[in-house]
C-alpha cells in the first residue's frame, strides 16, 4: 500500500462503523452503496478496498472487477487486521 502513490483507499463499512476508527485517508463508499457511487471511483487508480473481517470487501473487489477494474486489492482480515493507528471523526 505504501508504495502506491496513486492509489484509492476505500473503507466499504458502514458509516458508523466507519466513523468509530478508519484507517486514516480511506473514503467511505459502504457495500451496501457501492454500485450507485461507482463513479467515484476512478478506473485508472490502485484501489484498496477494506471493511471489518475482509468479507464485505471481497464482494466489493468482485462488483469492481465486473465492471472492469483491474488494479483492485482488498485487506485480508479487514481493518481488524490491521497494526496501523486509525482515525477517527
Amino acid at each position: 500500500m505504501e508504495q502506491s502513490k496513486n492509489r484509492l483507499l476505500i473503507d466499504v463499512r458502514e458509516p458508523d462503523e466507519y466513523k468509530s476508527g478508519f484507517i486514516p485517508g480511506a473514503k467511505n463508499i459502504p457495500l451496501s452503496q457501492l454500485e450507485k457511487r461507482i463513479g467515484e471511483i476512478p478506473k485508472d487508480r490502485d484501489v484498496l478496498l477494506y471493511c471489518h473481517s475482509g468479507m464485505r470487501s471481497k464482494s466489493a473487489a468482485r462488483i469492481l472487477s465486473k465492471q472492469g477494474y483491474t488494479r483492485l486489492a482488498h485487506l485480508q482480515g479487514g481493518v481488524s487486521s490491521w497494526k496501523g493507528k486509525l482515525s477517527r471523526r
